[in-house]
């Protein structure tokens, strides 16, 4: 695998990310700088421990997880977008609600379910590498610092736009964090 593939792969894993991260600054109301460091941070960290972990796996365990990643992911992102769309619904206005979101639970449940493919790319990446380890530590790096950079892009344009419509913003990203989490399992179901 060159440069040019594991960009490609980096690019292509995290745009679930990427997306809910848009998602994120869409619902915030007041965009600090530690939102955009806190949300690359959790993602880009799961991006690059998840291929880790399914690398270590390798094939022994890939058809176990691939038969489930996909409700996992579906799961946690519908719960999440209609807990979104309910606070958008929610008449209170609290200045705070918005920080309140980027605590542990909430991030760490956006960041396993949007990088649970990774751990299926991590298995493929024991097949294609032939137990280079080395190599391996590269491109789990390279992964995270891509997910981290457009993660942190993702929740600043998602601010731009979520400050203009506010409550209608916050109800738009979790309808879209439904259909995000919608679209993994139609794909894996090979509906789509």
């Amino acid at each position: 695998m060159g440069i040019a593939e594991l960009f490609i792969l980096s690019v292509g894993l995290s745009m679930d990310a990427f997306a809910v991260s848009v998602c994120k600054g869409l619902a915030t109301v007041k965009l600090k700088p530690r939102h955009m460091i806190i949300t690359g941070l959790w993602f880009g960290s799961f991006q690059a421990i998840m291929p880790l972990i399914g690398y270590f796996l390798g094939t022994a365990f890939a058809k176990y997880v691939t038969a489930f990643d996909h409700f996992i992911a579906f799961f946690l992102l519908a719960l999440i977008g209609a807990n979104m769309i309910k606070e958008s619904l929610s008449k209170d206005d609290e200045e705070d609600s918005a920080t309140d979101n980027y605590g542990f639970k909430t991030m760490f449940l956006m960041a396993v379910a949007t990088s649970i493919d990774a751990l299926a790319a991590g298995i493929s990446l024991a097949m294609d590498l032939n137990g280079n380890n080395a190599y391996a530590y590269i491109a789990v790096l390279f992964i995270g610092t891509v997910t981290f950079t457009l993660s942190a892009i993702g929740v600043k344009i998602g601010n731009i736009y979520g400050a203009k419509f506010k409550s209608k913003a916050e109800f738009a990203g979790g309808l879209i964090l439904i259909f995000l989490g919608l679209r993994i399992l139609l794909e894996h179901l090979g509906i789509i």
